[in-house]
């Protein structure tokens, strides 16, 4: 099961990447020589008008072959990807980063829409309780408590702890279809100590508020992500902090023990580390490209095809090393345990 997430993990995190990329290049009308879904030997192979599609037998990732991106020369052709106008291929380099913080924001958007949204209009209220015995009933909406408006169940809540701490009569208006009508509400102490009023909010779902919520979480975890980076460069120990493919594994099979919803948590939080790694101005990377085509575009033909293919080349190298030692770190960290 932990191999089959994982594969799942990798797809939904490469592809969408690659996918941007080809889109985008299509767009602006880049020769775009093959769209592969997965790596290793080809077990499919269609040849459309002018790209070849194929399924590879690795189901990890896939890759988009563009023109005159990794050779050293693009030539004389106009659709080639060097050839394009600078800001053509920066759209083209971030929309691999773009698609990764989509899949996030639509992960994010299926916890939120699963989840639901806490309303301030009461599920249940337990019978005898201190609530049921002032008169207020299920599907009640609470407007104001003691005077003080409640537009959500967190307003509830902070109400609630702030106004019956003593155990102090309650004034708990409520909106029951359409009628407002206000209660008198003793708290009484339960078996914790803690005074309540004995009710229980609602949960609603709605596909809209879904969304709105997904796109706000997706903005606060992008901050969060950004404050853990720029800790991890002050960090004295940076490799205790980073992991690969093995080290994911062990979070997979960890994270997918506590159920699906925390495995599509897990799937966000991945896809917008890898947004995220992607645009580092490091060569090879997308933000490291991005860079050269911002370079190119103010010293003109200072630097040539031949000269950047060469400083991605030696970044690549330098990609798969660090890589190797990821992985030998995660097998270090997995014996340990």
């Amino acid at each position: 099961m932990t191999i089959l997430l994982l594969v799942v993990l990798f797809v939904f995190l490469i592809f969408p990447h690659e996918l941007g990329h080809f889109i985008a290049a299509k767009s602006f009308g880049v020769q775009v020589n093959e769209f592969a879904f997965g790596m290793g030997p080809a077990i499919f192979k269609k040849q459309g008008k002018e790209t070849l599609y194929s399924i590879r037998a690795i189901p990890l990732g896939g890759y988009c072959a563009m023109e005159g991106e990794d050779t050293e020369e693009a030539g004389d052709n106009p659709r080639a990807f060097n050839n394009k106008k600078w800001w053509q291929k920066i759209i083209i380099l971030l929309a691999g980063a773009a698609m990764n913080v989509f899949i996030a924001f639509l992960a994010l958007s299926i916890v939120a829409g699963v989840g639901g949204v806490i309303t301030n209009t009461l599920n249940s209220v337990v019978e005898g309780g201190p609530a049921h015995k002032a008169g207020i009933i299920a599907g009640d909406t609470i407007i104001e408590i003691n005077g003080e408006a409640t537009d959500s169940w967190s307003d509830v809540v902070t109400l609630l702890d702030r106004e019956m701490g003593d155990g102090s009569n309650l004034i708990v208006t409520v909106d029951r279809k359409g009628n407002i009508e206000s209660f008198q509400v003793t708290p009484e102490l339960n078996d914790a100590g803690e005074y309540k009023i004995g009710i229980e909010a609602s949960v609603k779902h709605n596909p809209i508020t879904a969304l709105k919520n997904g796109a706000i979480a997706t903005k606060e975890l992008i901050g969060v992500l950004f404050s853990s980076l720029k800790e991890l460069f002050r960090s004295e120990n940076v490799m205790e902090q980073v992991s690969g493919p093995i080290g994911m594994a062990q979070v997979v099979s960890e994270t997918s023990s506590f159920g699906w919803m925390y495995f599509v948590y897990l799937v966000a939080v991945i896809s917008l580390n890898l947004a995220i790694f992607n645009l580092l101005p490091l060569p090879a990377l997308d933000g490291g490209r991005i860079i050269f085509v911002i370079i190119r575009l103010i010293t003109g033909k200072a630097i040539s095809d031949s000269v950047e293919g060469k400083v991605h080349a030696i970044g690549m190298v330098m990609l798969i090393v660090f890589a190797i030692v990821v992985a030998g770190n995660d097998i270090l960290k997995l014996i340990g345990r």
